[in-house]
């Protein structure tokens, strides 16, 4: 299971979500495959991401960061992609 976190742009505008399949779920977001926040807001790039163990996990760890300050998840963020790179080609290899 995995944690994630799409954006617009640098210290934009960010979803969290949880998923079994990054890649799969990803993609989705990417070529706007399913309306909601992410179409509306055009959240295209994945600047973060963590593997955990199951899906109890996984959405405790989501719900804990949709509650955390924006400038937490920011930090967050560039302590691993201080750029806020698109990691999307790094997960599809």
């Amino acid at each position: 299971m995995f944690v994630y976190i799409m954006a617009n742009r640098y210290r934009g505008t960010v979803y969290i979500g949880v998923t079994n399949d990054l890649v799969r779920r990803v993609y989705e977001h990417k070529n706007e495959l399913a309306d909601g926040f992410t179409k509306q807001y055009g959240l295209k790039n994945l600047v973060y991401y963590e593997a955990l163990d199951g899906q109890i996990e996984a959405i405790g760890r989501e719900k804990q960061l949709k509650n955390w300050k924006r400038d937490w998840k920011f930090d967050l963020i560039e302590k691993v992609n201080p750029d806020w790179r698109d990691l999307y080609a790094d997960i599809c290899v």
